[in-house]
């Protein structure tokens, strides 16, 4: 798809869903995930692998049913995040439950800094509305998109529910150096932080296999002192419901390669727990494990901070 389909593709979602009755855009986005289900693109088939790990002991139907229920799930991300701009402060306040956010809670009021970091579960951009709501505004990191005008949509409308975002790539501002005095100033970062294959990611294992996750979130809190609160997302009904779990302590042994491994590796023991209890909520339509990929697949990124944006449409046929 070319760009400028692609642009489209998002500016049509943000300027015509948030006009629909929602029961009907709810309908429309079930029949646009199972479309792209029957059809049985790269994505669905890249979904469907990645699920047979977290469900080894599934029969073909059940892979298939969890699949269509992963592909209603993420087409559910993009049907609320396109009306989300319409959305009333009460409603956030209802449709969204989170248990132990007062472990976030007591570090910002404490005056230290705290890092959020979470896989791609859920709705993150509604849960990162609602902790705005709350109060506690935030910063965050987006992957440049092209075109470049769908990545400034992007900001724009993260920015709009009250987030700070920072370009990964191509700004003027040091990525790093920004999240890290946001948490020296008792601030709170949010991170996604379930996949990077670059050669800068740690190497962990998630059920059972290879993969590589950011080194990002673990290191500013060595480097800042804040705390590293790992967070985990699933749908239940109406409800976009969420656990902030207890910190991932800086270990005391080790260098500091060997710690940013070890705590890295603690988020990724929480975040397969979580994946584990609601893997239809787990938006992985990438390749994910080490073994997947090929070689020329793993090059190496201008950072180890890395928050994914996906940059194909919603609607896509191919379950993008």
């Amino acid at each position: 798809m070319t760009d400028r389909l692609v642009y489209w593709a998002y500016a049509l979602g943000w300027g015509l869903l948030k006009h629909l009755p929602e029961p009907v855009a709810r309908w429309l986005f079930d029949r646009l995930a199972d479309y792209a289900w029957r059809k049985r693109g790269k994505r669905v088939l890249q979904l469907e692998a990645n699920l047979r790990r977290v469900r080894p002991g599934l029969d073909e139907a059940g892979l298939r049913a969890l699949s269509r229920a992963g592909m209603r799930s993420y087409l559910r991300y993009w049907m609320e995040s396109f009306r989300l701009p319409v959305w009333s402060r009460e409603r956030v306040a209802r449709d969204v439950q989170v248990e132990g956010f007062e472990l976030l809670r007591a570090q910002l009021e404490a005056g230290r800094g705290a890092v959020i970091a979470l896989p791609h579960m859920g709705n993150w951009d509604l849960a990162g509305t609602w902790v705005a709501q709350l109060g506690y505004p935030f910063t965050t990191v987006a992957e440049r998109l092209k075109p470049e005008r769908l990545f400034d949509r992007f900001v724009a409308f993260r920015e709009g529910q009250g987030m700070e975002v920072l370009a990964l790539t191509g700004g003027s501002v040091n990525v790093i150096g920004t999240l890290a005095r946001r948490l020296r100033a008792g601030g709170l970062v949010c991170l996604v932080g379930d996949r990077d294959l670059s050669e800068a990611g740690i190497e962990v294992s998630f059920f059972g296999e290879p993969t590589r996750m950011p080194a990002g979130p673990a290191a500013l809190c060595q480097r800042t002192g804040a705390a590293l609160l790992p967070v985990t997302l699933w749908y239940d009904g109406p409800v976009l419901r969420g656990r902030i779990h207890p910190e991932v302590a800086v270990p005391e042994e080790g260098d500091r390669k060997e710690r940013t491994r070890a705590m890295t590796q603690a988020m990724a023991d929480v975040w397969e727990r979580g994946v584990r209890e609601h893997p239809e909520d787990w938006h992985m339509l990438q390749k994910f494990w080490l073994a997947d990929l090929p070689v020329r697949e793993t090059v190496r990124e201008p950072s180890a901070v890395r928050a994914e944006a996906d940059p194909e449409p919603a609607a896509g046929a191919s379950g993008a």
